[in-house]
């Protein structure tokens, strides 16, 4: 099963792997993404690694505080979702991994 495996080589290429991924992750936390919500009264911006930089509420919703819970878990869920598929989109460019 494994006799046309070069295994000598089996270190070069995991160290070339965590290159890759590491690399990957440095280019993923330079990435800013911003996604609005309520036709756009809050917006939320998140960066790469999904740490969340800057939540903008239009002062129309601070007297509304259901529709503006409501609106930032929609913006905030939203912004998550962007990233994870942005960062399944770089990955398999990286990795040469077409369709995923």
């Amino acid at each position: 099963m494994f006799e046309n495996i070069d295994l000598s080589k089996m270190g070069e290429m995991l160290n070339s792997v965590k290159q890759k991924v590491e690399e990957f992750e440095v280019e993923a936390a330079k990435q800013s993404y911003t996604t609005k919500a309520g036709g756009g009264l809050i917006s939320v911006t998140i960066d790469g690694n999904a740490q969340i930089q800057d939540i903008s509420i239009d002062d129309e919703l601070l007297s509304d505080k259901q529709s503006l819970q409501i609106l930032l878990i929609s913006a905030v869920n939203e912004a998550y979702e962007l990233v994870k598929e942005e960062k399944k989109k770089q990955a398999a460019q990286a990795f040469g991994f077409a369709g995923l």
